[in-house]
């Protein structure tokens, strides 16, 4: 090997040597130069800053956490709805031994009616028991989803005074108040016992459930949930109060869009189910002896009610299919 080549290996070697060192000290400044910037970095101060945000975040949700739990519990425990209840929702002010008393002298006077125009006691009692029983009940129904409209149509309106009495620096317990006094019906009677409650030492919580028992609706039961997180955990009650109120009117609007878009489906539902007793009563007015065997024989009778079963089934079925709950 010549001199000169050996000299160049040399060179070669060494510089590589040197650039190694130097690489190894700059990396090591260079990490720890990061490291130092990462640990004076604004974020890392503002993370030390925000533990204690942190605590008082996670010491909120699980105060959220302990409030549901015990609203749904709560709930839990209200499956059984008693005669009482359904009187109540209906805004219906009679106990429950004067609805039996009422339905059974709705029933027997039908029987009686009915065995006088020659029918057999058993279609008497067949009648009885429809309109003792029944139609009562279907009534006191009617007047319950009644009443709920009602109240769902109001509702929002009374979340509005909340939220600016609070905003002007009214305590709550004025504006559910003005609601009792000046709010619409059925509003005005909730929030009333709401407030006459309060003045005998129910608590608020006590009172929103019972609301919640006599209008077992999803739009109560958010407010209550609101009202009893507010008041465990602190927060600003307008702001959630006012959220609330939107997604209620945006659920009000959404039924009515519903409503509009199933009207031609209700309406074809309501002509067809008009259909056969319309066509009965056009043959009576043009034979009406083709149609007599119906009324004045054994055969007739049996066919008129299971024509009428088969008639409230259809009902009920195109009833099902057009009514939407969400």
């Amino acid at each position: 090997m010549s001199p000169t080549i050996a000299v160049l290996g040399i060179a070669l070697l060494s510089a590589l040597c040197i650039a190694g060192v130097g690489f190894t000290f700059v990396g090591r400044e260079t990490k720890t130069t990061q490291r130092m910037a990462r640990m004076a970095s604004p974020s890392r101060a503002k993370g030390a800053r925000q533990d204690g945000e942190v605590d008082n975040n996670d010491k909120r949700r699980k105060q959220v956490q302990e409030t549901l739990n015990s609203l749904e519990e709560r709930q839990n425990q209200m499956t059984k709805v008693t005669l009482r209840i359904k009187l109540e929702r209906a805004g219906v002010e009679m106990d429950p031994k004067k609805f039996y008393m009422v339905s059974a002298i709705v029933g027997l006077s039908v029987a009686a009616l009915v065995m006088l125009f020659g029918y057999s006691p058993l279609i008497a009692l067949g009648a009885a028991f429809a309109t003792g029983f029944g139609l009562p009940r279907w009534i006191l129904s009617f007047l319950v989803t009644r009443r709920q409209k009602a109240f769902l149509e109001e509702f929002a309106n009374a979340i509005d005074v909340i939220v600016r009495g609070v905003k002007s620096g009214l305590p709550i317990n004025d504006c559910l108040r003005i609601i009792a006094n000046e709010a619409a019906e059925p509003v005005r009677t909730e929030f009333r016992d709401l407030v006459e409650g309060q003045k005998v030492g129910v608590s608020l919580e006590q009172g929103l459930a019972k609301i919640f028992e006599r209008m077992p609706l999803a739009e109560v039961n958010f407010f209550q949930i609101v009202l009893g997180i507010q008041k465990k955990s602190g927060g600003n009650l307008a702001e959630a109060l006012g959220n609330l109120s939107k997604v209620l009117r945006e659920r009000k609007n959404m039924r009515a869009k519903i409503q509009s878009v199933s009207q031609e489906a209700k309406s074809s539902a309501a002509i067809i189910g008009a259909l056969p007793p319309g066509v009965m009563g056009l043959l009576y007015v043009v034979s009406p002896d083709y149609l007599m065997p119906l009324f004045t024989t054994t055969t007739g009778h049996m066919i008129i009610a299971g024509g009428l079963c088969w008639m409230m089934i259809g009902v009920l079925i195109m009833r099902k299919m057009i009514n939407f709950n969400f």
